[in-house]
């Protein structure tokens, strides 16, 4: 499994912000790019620009576009790309979805519970699962052990427009429920190849965590947020230099665990049998099973 996860803050700060990638597989994660976001006040004035020593050339991109642009530098670069994860801020751009299905990416992305799903508000649509839709998985270990959520997660129909008449992918739409907290939920849409299971999209919804750890792992061991610089090329030139030192510790550590790794069995889903309003609820072996012995 070959995974970017994209992120950057979602608040207002007096703070560089900048855009981050991870690349992720079953063996580790590492920081592979990012992009310093410079907002309009700062593009919009040469002068600034000027003293802070940034390119001329650099214009004002959101950060979706910067997002996008690191998309596309990953798919030409040598690592083999299969997955896309990311926050809400990405998740809930329609644009951003359809440049990975062009890009022939396939992604599993956080959307806020208002984001429209064939019309509807998709915390109304997963209102509607049938209990026995709900299934206890887990979507990656953390400090305590597995990270158990019970999700429930459907497929959505295919749009003609931009599937034809033999759709080459599925989309999904999935939400996460604390097992303690139950009105805690997060929602998700994804795009998947047709023999996609829930628990393929629920690994990698999972995944999006790992970037949390990227920066974590690189902050204490690496020093990724202790800098004091004023300049363009000077933030670029520790940034880089931490993510270096970052994705060497990484490779290192996947070295170190590559002997003795359980093989794991792929895991299979089921469909309902009838559509919930016009999705289709995936439903475990066992709620199955119970259906056909109870009619």
């Amino acid at each position: 499994m070959t995974v970017i996860q994209l992120q950057a803050p979602g608040r207002t700060e007096n703070c560089q912000i900048g855009v981050f990638a991870a690349y992720a597989t079953t063996r580790g994660h590492a920081l592979v790019d990012r992009e310093l976001y410079l907002p309009k006040s700062w593009t919009d004035d040469p002068e600034r620009c000027r003293a802070a020593r940034i390119p001329q050339h650099r214009r004002f991109a959101t950060k979706n576009e910067l997002a996008r642009t690191m998309v596309l530098r990953a798919l030409a670069s040598p690592l083999p790309v299969a997955w896309v994860a990311a926050d809400a801020a990405y998740g809930q751009d329609s644009r951003f979805r359809r440049f990975l299905e062009d890009a022939g990416l396939s992604y599993a992305v956080a959307v806020p519970k208002s984001q429209q799903v064939h019309g509807p508000r998709i915390e109304h649509l997963i209102g509607q699962a049938p209990d026995e839709a709900r299934q206890r998985l887990s979507c990656g270990n953390g400090a305590k052990g597995p990270r158990l959520y019970d999700w429930a997660a459907a497929r959505l129909p295919a749009v003609w427009e931009f599937d034809g008449d033999e759709p080459t992918r599925q989309r999904w739409m999935l939400a996460r429920r604390s097992i303690t907290k139950p009105d805690e939920l997060a929602y998700f849409l994804a795009s998947a190849p047709l023999d996609a299971t829930v628990t393929d999209l629920v690994r990698i919804a999972g995944c999006r965590w790992k970037i949390e750890e990227c920066f974590q792992s690189a902050k204490n061991e690496c020093g990724l947020d202790q800098y004091e610089v004023r300049r363009y090329v000077g933030w670029y030139r520790h940034i880089t230099l931490a993510m270096l030192a970052h994705a060497l510790l990484a490779v290192t550590a996947a070295q170190e665990r590559q002997k003795g790794e359980p093989i794991t069995t792929r895991p299979t889903s089921w469909t309902s049998p009838r559509p919930k309003f016009a999705v289709y609820w995936q439903l475990p072996t066992g709620a199955l099973l119970d259906r056909a012995t109870t009619r």
